[in-house]
């Protein structure tokens, strides 16, 4: 993907987020969130089938699946359905934001790249040391030469 759509879908991504992250503490229910729902709401297991058009067996199954993270999403889906509920998917970074997870994969690539040379100087018993720093300055030069780049049209 070119540098400047990236930017421009890191962004979006980030505004698509925001709403969602105080979700991000949010612990999943021991028997899962159909169950969960199913319950609070006063919907037998028969009823719950019933609406999915399933016998209770199935309905049954798909709340085990759930809860042993073994559910497809078009079956999380049509049980959130059935429940009257919206299902919500999305992928939040675990730590930071999307623009930082995307610069720590900058700074792991800038590394790489340094340790590489590093190690050749080294063998040439060239090294000069202060590979942190070097590190630093190639990311920085990275993530420069990738903000400078313009979408070709």
């Amino acid at each position: 993907m070119k540098a400047g759509f990236r930017s421009l879908r890191t962004n979006q991504l980030e505004r698509l987020l925001q709403p969602l992250l105080p979700a991000k503490g949010v612990s999943r229910p021991l028997r899962g969130w159909v169950r969960a729902m199913r319950e609070a709401t006063g919907v037998t297991v028969r009823e719950l089938a019933k609406r999915l058009g399933k016998a209770p067996s199935v309905a049954a199954h798909l709340e085990i699946s759930e809860a042993e993270y073994r559910i497809t999403l078009g079956k999380l889906r049509d049980a959130a359905d059935a429940l009257g509920c919206q299902l919500v998917y999305a992928l939040i970074p675990k730590n930071g934001s999307v623009s930082e997870l995307a610069d720590a994969r900058v700074r792991d690539r800038a590394a790489e790249n340094v340790r590489a040379v590093e190690h050749s100087m080294v063998l040439e018993d060239q090294a000069v040391g202060g590979v942190e720093r070097k590190i630093e300055d190639e990311t920085r030069h990275l993530l420069e030469k990738t903000s400078r780049r313009k979408p070709r049209r």
